[in-house]
């Protein structure tokens, strides 16, 4: 398996200008498993799918903030010797990316931001319950019905459960405590990468009015709402998202 310092990966990386490499960041509590390989093994791309600190089969701790998340990724693309890149982030990955292109604008070539929020509050109860061992199964039990669309198959609904129900309590929990004091409302306006922005019809997580949000504020972005599908869009309709990714990535090699 692939390591960049503490951090695994699944994918590699050629040729010399490596500006339009894809690096995808999962959300809170996931893995590199919640990119499905549709995404992952786009044809003629470099693609890189990450798993954050204490995630999946990364090393290290999970961080309780998106800026500490942001220094992590920053610090895989220079293990890497990538200059810039092209970031994909679903949910708090897209949250980290947003900081990427805020804090690191030259790093960041363009933006994908799937079921994404400028800013990503948590309920307290949910993070209470995250983090005991005794509530963290029917915690995660219901973050995946809030995920999935009424239209989701529920063999996928409880796969994602699955493993999120491998990581430990405090994964999640300094996971949510990051999405919970992400707010960027007042910076968004500043993000000048091109970006598609990406979310389902039926998302409760980070609804539809997120997303319009993030397209009325950044100057000259996308955004695309697929039709039946719910904060796990990427889950639920591969085959879409895919297109709409390879679609920008061709748009951005014209640049």
């Amino acid at each position: 398996m692939p390591y960049a310092g503490e951090i695994h990966y699944q994918g590699t990386v050629t040729g010399g200008n490596h500006r339009n490499v894809l690096i995808l960041v999962h959300g809170a509590g996931g893995s590199y498993l919640y990119w499905p390989p549709e995404i992952r093994h786009l044809a003629g791309r470099d693609i890189l799918a990450i798993d954050l600190p204490g995630h999946g089969e990364s090393k290290g701790d999970p961080k309780d903030s998106i800026e500490a998340y942001a220094q992590v990724l920053l610090e895989f693309m220079d293990r890497l010797e990538i200059d810039q890149a092209v970031l994909c982030g679903h949910s708090m990955g897209s949250a980290i990316a947003q900081r990427m292109s805020l804090d690191f604008p030259d790093r960041v070539y363009g933006l994908i931001l799937v079921g994404a929020g400028a800013r990503l509050r948590v309920h307290p109860q949910l993070i209470k319950e995250v983090s005991r061992p005794e509530t963290y199964h029917q915690a995660v039990s219901q973050i995946m019905a809030w995920s999935f669309s009424q239209h989701a198959d529920q063999k996928l609904a409880r796969l994602a459960g699955d493993r999120m129900k491998e990581s430990s309590p405090k994964v999640l929990a300094a996971d949510f405590a990051a999405c919970n004091t992400f707010d960027i409302r007042d910076e968004v306006g500043e993000i000048k990468q091109p970006t598609l922005v990406i979310c389902g019809d039926d998302d409760q997580m980070t609804p539809v009015k997120f997303s319009e949000f993030l397209a009325d504020n950044i100057r000259g972005s996308r955004l695309e709402v697929i039709p039946g599908a719910g904060h796990m869009v990427m889950l639920e309709k591969p085959e879409d998202v895919a297109v709409l990714i390879d679609e920008f990535l061709e748009q951005m090699a014209r640049y």
